[in-house]
């Protein structure tokens, strides 16, 4: 028998972690960790403590109490016994981290298979201090077009179009029928021809089950809803309506937004201003030919911003290895400052005290590229406008969404036609139902054979 076993991703738009066993082989689809992850029992600097393991995860049952799961190393201080590895791979879609957190728990002995970029991805995350390590894996590469043989399944991997590169969907060929997971997916990104493959091919496979993200499955929607070339629209004209400053925020593995904003810089005649946590991860992606990206060492457009440290003069001692190789294209606090007119400058939350020493003139523009917070509550978001209209900053909210809308979604479940549908990554199940009422959409929740 085929089974699927939901560990995450359950009522939540977050934290997939899968389980498809086939007579003898198990693989687990993702291994991340949900937004809302122990959250009743953890906040802020109370958070489970790293020399127990396990043993504060167990307490409270945030993650699953499975045998020839985790290494021994974090067992030791739980009453779960060590037990060989009983898992025979873990297949990751895709490099966020509700989709990869927890593989830093598993026994070192079960291989991990990622794409190509992934990996990059991931290293880059580790080697900047990124609050990352996901442990000492063997890690086995995938690209669309490897069949990777797993015992008694094969996976393809086919990649998709999403918020970050190097994304992929899976078709499980197993004893019972394919098994479709279509990881995080979109049709509106500039690669949507990725996704429009994967469905086509999806489609061919004729599922016996299909598992399908669910993000923006809502009966209603308040968030924009722009593709790619309408947020660089906007963003260009934007820009040419100022000559003042214009700083931009978005998630900083989103790369297709890094580009726009790339591109705007370059038609305004503009310098790019960026971290040397962005310049690292692009020196990164130069490895990987099917993901283009300037090279900040040598690019013009490009200039990267240091913060002040510990001597408070930019000494190069003061900084990481890994940061030290871009000094060359160092800015700092004075030269945006002087030349906020000519710059599009990047700019995260934590670097909101350097607006302090910017200064930049009333006025100037501030693009906030990330979704919109899921309710007025949002004390981030409160504090961000709070700085925001201190500067007397313009804002501007332009965003496109790394997933499919509800339209979207239900027309892809209606092409692809599945025997089975499990919705997962949504707190919204039951629309699936409502939307796709000539299909056999499983609510999941726990086991569930093919």
């Amino acid at each position: 028998m085929v089974k699927l076993t939901f560990y995450g991703g359950v009522n939540e738009i977050d934290g997939n972690k899968i389980l498809l066993e086939d007579k003898g082989t198990k693989i687990f689809l993702d291994f991340g960790q949900s937004f809302t992850f122990g959250t009743e029992f953890f906040t802020s600097w109370l958070q489970p403590r790293g020399l127990n393991g396990l043993g504060d995860y167990f307490e409270f049952n945030l993650l699953p109490k499975l045998s020839g799961l985790y290494s021994k190393e974090m067992l030791a201080s739980t009453n779960l016994t060590y037990a060989e590895p009983e898992i025979d791979c873990v297949f990751l879609s895709h490099a966020h981290f509700d989709h990869i957190t927890h593989i830093q728990f598993l026994d070192p002995e079960i291989p991990v298979c990622m794409g190509v970029g992934t990996k990059l991805f991931m290293e880059s995350m580790e080697e900047t201090g990124f609050f990352a390590d996901y442990g000492q894996h063997t890690c086995n590469k995938f690209r669309t077009g490897h069949k990777i043989k797993i015992g008694d399944l094969t996976v393809e991997p086919i990649a998709v179009d999403h918020s970050i590169p190097a994304a992929y969907g899976f078709i499980i060929h197993t004893s019972e029928g394919n098994v479709v997971y279509t990881g995080d997916l979109r049709r509106h990104g500039p690669r949507k021809d990725l996704t429009e493959n994967f469905i086509q091919k999806a489609t061919e496979a004729e599922p016996a089950a299909l598992i399908c993200e669910g993000t923006r499955m809502a009966e209603h929607e308040t968030h924009q809803n722009y593709s790619e070339p309408q947020v660089k629209a906007i963003s260009d004209k934007t820009v040419k309506a100022t000559d003042k400053a214009v700083f931009t925020m978005h998630a900083s593995r989103d790369i297709d937004r890094f580009k726009t904003f790339y591109e705007v810089a370059k038609n305004n005649n503009r310098k790019m201003v960026i971290t040397p946590k962005t310049a690292y991860l692009l020196t990164k992606l130069l490895d990987d030919e099917h993901l283009p990206v300037p090279d900040p060492l040598k690019d013009d457009c490009l200039k990267v911003y240091y913060k002040k440290k510990k001597s408070g003069r930019y000494d190069e001692k003061d900084y990481f290895l890994w940061e030290r190789k871009f000094m060359d294209k160092m800015v700092d606090c004075s030269y945006v400052r002087k030349n906020q007119r000519k710059l599009i400058m990047d700019l995260d939350f934590f670097q909101f005290g350097e607006l302090i020493d910017i200064k930049p003139e009333p006025g100037s523009e501030f693009i906030h590229s990330m979704s919109e917070p899921f309710s007025e509550e949002d004390i981030e978001d409160q504090v961000m406008h709070n700085w925001l209209d201190h500067f007397k900053l313009h804002f501007h909210q332009v965003h496109a969404s790394g997933h499919m809308s509800k339209e979207q979604l239900v027309e892809m479940v209606k092409e692809i036609q599945p025997k089975k549908a499990f919705a997962v990554h949504t707190e919204n199940q039951g629309l699936f139902k409502t939307y796709c009422f000539n299909m056999q959409i499983i609510e999941a929740e726990k086991e569930y054979p093919i």
